[in-house]
């Protein structure tokens, strides 16, 4: 059975399927490879065959080999065509390497449905080596982070990028930064923000926390923003922090002292939230703190509106 058929036929965890036993003295390929398991039914073997013609359809004459790596991946759910553009060295591997990769993340618990979102965002992983490459990363989880095992398919969907980093020049580095910083639960850090291990010390993390000291504010101040809202590590200087403070200042007349208090302001989009809300509020007449403002939900902010104007005209009236 192709290692496509064999894709298609189960959303259980892979086992590598085993050459067959044929009378025939001719060398089987992979596509002649079956699974050592229960035969399958007639009616699932017709369902399989199917759905592999089905995608066969739209694929020129190919190599077997080939033609079932791209069929394996794309019910996966990758597409294949974009995962090669990112990852040239995937149009030389071998379908049985592409499997050793797939069966391993299954083996720590991740789900065949989870394959399309990991490959999808790095399709290197595809290619790398389990021994030199994955099995650092999970032990890497589990050692220096604390992550139980059965917690390992949270971090790796959450962030499939971490499958992707070099333990030794990406992941320990981070991590090393991060709790120089005070963040010092590290298992908190992995399965709720990993992002942040992912992001390199030099080009994201350092000059971000320089930013937000340059805004007027201690470094101390800083780093105590970023570890009450680590999402800040995250955003753009240029297309986020930068134009929300100026209109903080110059449009809204507040300054360092309101996001030291509330650094979650940056989460917040200009266009579809601080400006539209602010002019609100303005033309209202009303004043209201800034995490009032913008944490409401639409109608939670009206309400606040009405209730302000009321208190104000109760107010005019006893004047």
């Amino acid at each position: 059975m192709p290692l496509c058929s064999f894709y298609a036929s189960t959303s259980l965890p892979v086992a590598k399927p085993q050459q067959s036993v044929a009378s025939s003295n001719k060398p089987h390929s992979t596509a002649a490879a079956s699974v050592a398991t229960t035969a399958p039914t007639r009616s699932a073997t017709a369902t399989v065959s199917t759905a592999t013609a089905a995608l066969s359809l739209h694929l020129p004459e190919l190599p077997s080999q080939v033609k079932d790596k791209i069929l394996s991946l794309e019910l996966m759910g990758v597409d294949y065509g974009r995962a090669v553009e990112l990852n040239p060295a995937l149009r030389d591997a071998a379908p049985e390497s592409i499997h050793a990769v797939v069966s391993f993340l299954q083996s720590r618990g991740l789900h065949f449905k989870d394959l399309g979102r990991v490959f999808g965002m790095c399709p290197s992983v595809l290619t790398a080596s389990v021994r030199a490459d994955l099995r650092p990363v999970f032990a890497f989880l589990s050692e220096d982070l604390g992550v139980p095992e059965s917690a390992h398919r949270r971090v790796v969907v959450k962030c499939p990028r971490v499958l992707a980093c070099s333990v030794r020049d990406q992941l320990r580095p981070a991590l090393i930064y991060l709790r120089r910083l005070g963040f010092r639960d590290t298992r908190v850090l992995a399965l709720q923000d990993p992002i942040l291990l992912v992001s390199s010390v030099e080009r994201t993390l350092a000059p971000k926390l320089q930013f937000l000291a340059g805004l007027g504010m201690s470094r101390d101040d800083a780093v105590a923003m970023v570890l009450r809202c680590p999402a800040l590590f995250t955003f753009s200087i240029e297309r986020n922090y930068r134009p929300k403070f100026e209109y903080l200042v110059e449009a809204m007349g507040c300054g360092v002292e309101d996001i030291k208090a509330f650094p979650q302001f940056f989460a917040f989009s200009l266009e579809k939230r601080i400006a539209p809300r602010h002019r609100a509020v303005e033309e209202a007449g009303v004043t209201m703190p800034l995490p009032d403002m913008l944490k409401a939900t639409d109608e939670e902010f009206t309400e606040m509106l009405e209730k302000e104007r009321r208190l104000q005209e109760q107010a005019a009236a006893t004047d």
